[in-house]
């Protein structure tokens, strides 16, 4: 991929980072060296990772080559997403409107919650009985 009319985003999620490489094409997909229908099984994930895409009316003419690592689906999933739409910003800013009013540029800062000593999980207390 030739660096003249290659446009960036980075996205993260939870412990995901995702690097999009976004340029005008046919609409090829491909998330780690594989077509993202391989990558992503499951619909609704695949969903959720492309819907700046369905947003922008941008589905079919650009191709996408995202690196993702870290985390899980789920997370991986949502820092592509936000990724591609940053991308999309790079691409055409003139779609930063219709980006920002359904949220696809904000960030989502939710972690999980460290373990404390003396439980059992981040909240969870080891089960209390008087006898």
């Amino acid at each position: 991929m030739s660096d003249d009319n290659m446009h960036r985003g980075t996205g993260r999620r939870k412990a995901s980072t995702a690097r999009v490489m976004l340029r005008p094409g046919s609409g090829r997909i491909e998330v780690n060296g594989r077509e993202i229908e391989r990558y992503f099984p499951i619909e609704i994930i695949r969903q959720q990772a492309l819907t700046p895409l369905g947003a922008t009316q941008l589905s079919g003419r650009v191709d996408i080559k995202v690196n993702v690592r870290g985390g899980g689906v789920s997370g991986q999933a949502g820092a592509i997403r936000l990724g591609i739409a940053r991308a999309l910003l790079s691409y055409d800013a003139g779609l930063r409107p219709t980006l920002k009013k359904l949220g696809y540029l904000r960030r989502d800062a939710r972690v999980v919650e460290r373990k404390k000593y003396g439980l059992k999980k981040a909240r969870r207390a080891p089960q209390f009985s008087k006898r």
